[in-house]
C-alpha cells in the first residue's frame, strides 16, 4: 500500500458478488473463473491465513488488531486473538501480518507483525493458542522477538511467512516518507527496505543483530552473516514496500510484489535455490526505470519479472500467490492485483500477464487455505474465494 493509502480508499458496499469471465476469455481459461463472497469482516481485513493443522479453519487478520476465525463457512463471533490494546492502527499501520509455526499442531505458536502504540515500531511477536480452547489464542502469552524503529507512518511492510527451510521471513518497507530520503533500502546497516530471515526456534541472536529485543537467532547461511557493518538478519534488499508477497507452496520460490513510488509497480522473483543477497534495485530505480542515479553504485541489481505503470489509474500493487488449488484453469498461474483499481491479473510461468477483471475492490491481499483455495481480501470487509464455473 502507498503513502497516501488512507486518501485512496474508496468506500465500496460489500454486497454479494459473483464474477465470471465472459465467453471468449472463459473458453481460454477452462470453464471460467468465478469470485464469490464467503463472508464480511469488520475492522478492515488485511490478510487470510491457515494454520496447516488439518482443521480447515481460515484466519482473517484485521488492521484494527483482531484475528477472526472462519470455520465451516461460519465467522465466529469471538476473536481468535484481540490485540487492539497494543496495536496502533490507521492508514498503513495496524496488525499487518500473521504466520503459524510449521509445527503449530504440536506447539501452538503463531507469529504476528504489528505497529506499536507509543514509540513507532514494527513488532514481531509470538503468541500461543490456549491449551483448553483451539479457537482462542492467549493475548497474555506474547513473547516479543524483534522490534524495528519506524521513522515515518508509512511503508511498514506487512507480510510474514515461514519458508520451506523453517525460518521466518519478514518483509520490511524502507521506513516511509517518499523516495527513501535516508537511503535505507540500499544500505545494509539497517533492517528497512529488506527481506529478513530469522530462526524463531533459538534465541542466541548475538551482538551483531540489528533488531531490538533480539529474541531469535541468525541462520548461519544468511548472506551477510559475518559481514562487517551489515545486519545479519538481511536476506535480500533494495525493496521499497513489500506489502504482500508469498512463497510458492510447491516449489518454494519467493515472489515479492513491491509497491512503487509514483510511476511503476513491480513483482520480483527469487528461485528456491537462491542463497539470498539479491538487490532488487530501489531507490536506484523504480521498476526497471531510473529513479536516483546517485544511488546506483554497488553490486548488480535483479530486474523485476513484472512491472506496470500508473497511466490507467493503478497505483499500488497487491501481491498474491502462484495458484496450487483445485481450480484447474488457475493452476500454476500467479494471481495479483492493484489496490486502487481493483484489477486482477494472471501471470504464467514465463511471467506473461493477462488482465482478468476490474473488481472494484480495494484489494488488501490474497490468501490461501490448506487445500490451496485462493481468497481475495477487500479492505472494506469482503472476503472472496476464487472458483471455477460450470
Amino acid at each position: 500500500m502507498t503513502c497516501d493509502f488512507a486518501a485512496r480508499v474508496r468506500i465500496i458496499a460489500a454486497t454479494a458478488l459473483l464474477l465470471v469471465l465472459p465467453g471468449a476469455e472463459a473458453a481460454a481459461a477452462g470453464n471460467g473463473i468465478t469470485l464469490s463472497r464467503i463472508t464480511t469482516v469488520d475492522g478492515a481485513p488485511l490478510a487470510v491465513r491457515h494454520a496447516g493443522d488439518g482443521s480447515g479453519r481460515i484466519y482473517v487478520v484485521t488492521r484494527s488488531g483482531t484475528i477472526r476465525v472462519l470455520e465451516r463457512g461460519e465467522l465466529r463471533a469471538s476473536p481468535f486473538l484481540d490485540l487492539r490494546d497494543r496495536v496502533r492502527s490507521g492508514g498503513e499501520r495496524g496488525l499487518l501480518g500473521l504466520a503459524f509455526h510449521p509445527d503449530y499442531a504440536g506447539n501452538g505458536y503463531l507469529y504476528v507483525n504489528y505497529t506499536t502504540r507509543g514509540l513507532p515500531r514494527t513488532r514481531i511477536s509470538r503468541f500461543r493458542v490456549r491449551q483448553d480452547d483451539p479457537l482462542r489464542a492467549d493475548p497474555g502469552s506474547e513473547q516479543v522477538l524483534l522490534e524495528i524503529g519506524q521513522p515515518y507512518s508509512n511503508h511498514n511492510g506487512g507480510d510474514i511467512h515461514f519458508g520451506k527451510d523453517g525460518y521466518l521471513y519478514i518483509g520490511m518497507g524502507d521506513g516511509g516518507s517518499g523516495g527513501d530520503p535516508e537511503d535505507r533500502a540500499r544500505r545494509l546497516d539497517n533492517l528497512l527496505g529488506k527481506m529478513l530471515r530469522i530462526d524463531v526456534d533459538r534465541t542466541d541472536a548475538g551482538d551483531a543483530a540489528c533488531g531490538l529485543r533480539g529474541r531469535y537467532a541468525i541462520p548461519e547461511d544468511n548472506p551477510f552473516t559475518g559481514s562487517p557493518g551489515a545486519c545479519p538478519e538481511i536476506w535480500a534488499y533494495g525493496l521499497r514496500n513489500p506489502w504482500r508477497w508469498s512463497f510458492d507452496r510447491e516449489s518454494g520460490d519467493l515472489i515479492i510484489a513491491d509497491v512503487g513510488q509514483n510511476r511503476w509497480e513491480e513483482v520480483d522473483f527469487q528461485p528456491a535455490v537462491s542463497r539470498g543477497g539479491e538487490n532488487y534495485g530501489w531507490s536506484c530505480r523504480e521498476g526497471r526505470h531510473p529513479y536516483r542515479a546517485d544511488r546506483c553504485d554497488g553490486g548488480p541489481r535483479v530486474d523485476p519479472v513484472i512491472e506496470y505503470g500508473h497511466a490507467d489509474g493503478d497505483c499500488s500493487i497487491t501481491g498474491g500467490y502462484r495458484y496450487r488449488g483445485p481450480v484447474t484453469a488457475l493452476r500454476g498461474l500467479y494471481v495479483y492485483g492493484d489496490f486502487c483499481t481493483g484489477r486482477v491479473w494472471f501471470a504464467d510461468r514465463q511471467w506473461n500477464t493477462r488482465l482478468w477483471r476490474e473488481t472494484g475492490f480495494n484489494i488488501a491481499s490474497f490468501g490461501e487455505d490448506e487445500a490451496g483455495n485462493l481468497y481475495l481480501v477487500d479492505l472494506n470487509g469482503g472476503i472472496y474465494r476464487f472458483g471455477q464455473g460450470r
